[in-house]
């Protein structure tokens, strides 16, 4: 998502202050009649001022749409070389940008909006497709409550898509045209599982650490799980969502 917005006339009002600017009194003239001289605004001025609108709006819009905190993706705002505003939920590379929307991936429980999916939905496919590739379903399941929280459309900070959170490079690889498909994406994260669990040799901590993190790192660090904070809470916390699902059955 991004958007560029073109620069906005700015206004003054009789205060002496605005929220779109500052302006001096110049000296008397022509019957003691003074003329305002608005001060060039600089891009900083532009920034803010439209970074305050907007937070409102995209706000606002996010309550109305129930966007799930699993897709609640941080949203930026720079100013380019040419002046214009741009937003996007994509962290801009070498620009100083500033952040409009904290992201939500990083906030541990379950929020107002994540409550709103309702992770049983697509049990029927999870455990098609687990039993497809001589997966317990409850593995699938767990992980996918861990990557997306049961929506469908999540999209997280690094790119990753959908109920399996599948990486673009990673769906390639799979085939998978279409990742906010939720048969297409669990048929496509089962079929992922099933090749790290041969890879792995069933270690589960190392299937769900290269889910995580990627085999490579796996392989590079001494077929253990690598020191990655992110990763060793996400093993954690899918071992632990498994062991309730079996343990509920």
């Amino acid at each position: 998502m991004a958007a560029s917005f073109p620069d906005l006339p700015y206004h003054t009002t009789r205060s002496g202050q605005s929220s779109r600017g500052k302006f001096e009194m110049s000296p008397p003239e022509r019957g003691g009649m003074r003329k305002k001289r608005a001060k060039n605004l600089t891009i900083m001025d532009n920034f803010k001022t439209i970074e305050s609108a907007m937070k409102g709006l995209i706000a606002s819009l996010l309550l109305i749409l129930l966007v799930p905190a699993a897709g609640f993706c941080a949203i930026y705002g720079y100013v380019d070389d040419d002046g214009v505003y741009h937003m996007t939920n994509i962290r801009p590379a070498g620009k100083n940008y500033r952040v409009m929307i904290e992201d939500r991936q990083g906030v541990q429980g379950r929020s107002f909006f994540r409550a709103m999916f309702d992770t049983n939905a697509y049990d029927a496919l999870i455990k098609q497709h687990s039993e497809a590739n001589g997966l317990d379903p409850h593995l699938v399941k767990a992980v996918m409550i861990v990557e997306s929280n049961g929506n469908p459309q999540a999209v997280s900070e690094k790119g990753a898509q959908g109920l399996m959170q599948i990486m673009p490079e990673t769906a390639q690889m799979l085939d998978l045209q279409d990742p906010f498909d939720p048969e297409k994406n669990i048929q496509a994260g089962t079929r992922y599982l099933r090749s790290l669990y041969e890879l792995f040799k069933g270690d589960l901590e190392l299937v769900l650490a290269a889910y995580n993190a990627g085999p490579q790192r796996v392989i590079e660090n001494n077929m253990a799980v690598p020191p990655i904070n992110e990763t060793v809470n996400y093993v954690k916390r899918v071992k632990a969502y498994y062991s309730r699902l079996k343990d509920s059955q």
